[in-house]
């Protein structure tokens, strides 16, 4: 079991996707912060851990597992597409926002923010922004090559973080 995860962890961590994911993550998320007039550094560590370390790992991985189950709809030039843009949807769904926001709180020293209500916020946010998340899955997951889906992925998500951040304040 433990060679299985050392080849897992091998296979996913990258140093370039690991500081792609650092630096990404860190530099949306503090645009956020400084909008929100919320910067502190321990959100800036965090989220930059986070991004590097938790990010870089899952969703590379969860990528992957999109190409191996799509292989056999690549020939439809219809239905693949939409379903690898569906199971990337999927995937950031509100349960990913509210961890995301979770994450926030927990670095700013914002404990108490962390509520069941972070669910709503999140599901407000994700359905706000199927429209612009559609089309930006879409062209991630069917015109990037697998090796720059992170950091494509990570771009949009860095320019997400603004949103997400301004979400927590909007659909309270």
């Amino acid at each position: 079991m433990s060679a299985k995860i050392f080849t897992i962890l091998k296979t996913n961590y990258t140093t370039k996707g690991v500081l792609n994911g650092m630096l990404i993550y860190t530099f949306g998320d503090t645009i956020a912060s400084l909008m929100l007039q919320q910067f502190c550094i321990s959100r800036v560590i965090g989220i930059s851990l986070v991004g590097g370390f938790v990010y870089s790992l899952e969703i590379p991985a969860y990528f992957r597992w999109i190409d191996s189950k799509t292989k056999a709809k690549a020939s439809t030039r219809f239905s693949g597409p939409l379903l690898r843009t569906a199971l990337a949807l999927a995937y950031f769904n509100p349960l990913w926002i509210a961890r995301h926001l979770a994450f926030i709180a927990i670095f700013s020293g914002q404990f108490n923010a962390i509520r069941l209500s972070l669910l709503g916020i999140a599901g407000k946010s994700f359905l706000a922004n199927i429209p612009l998340s559609v089309l930006a899955n879409f062209l991630i997951q069917n015109t990037l090559p697998y090796k720059y889906r992170f950091t494509g992925s990570a771009v949009f998500s860095s320019l997400m973080a603004v949103y997400y951040a301004l979400s927590a304040v909007w659909f309270r």
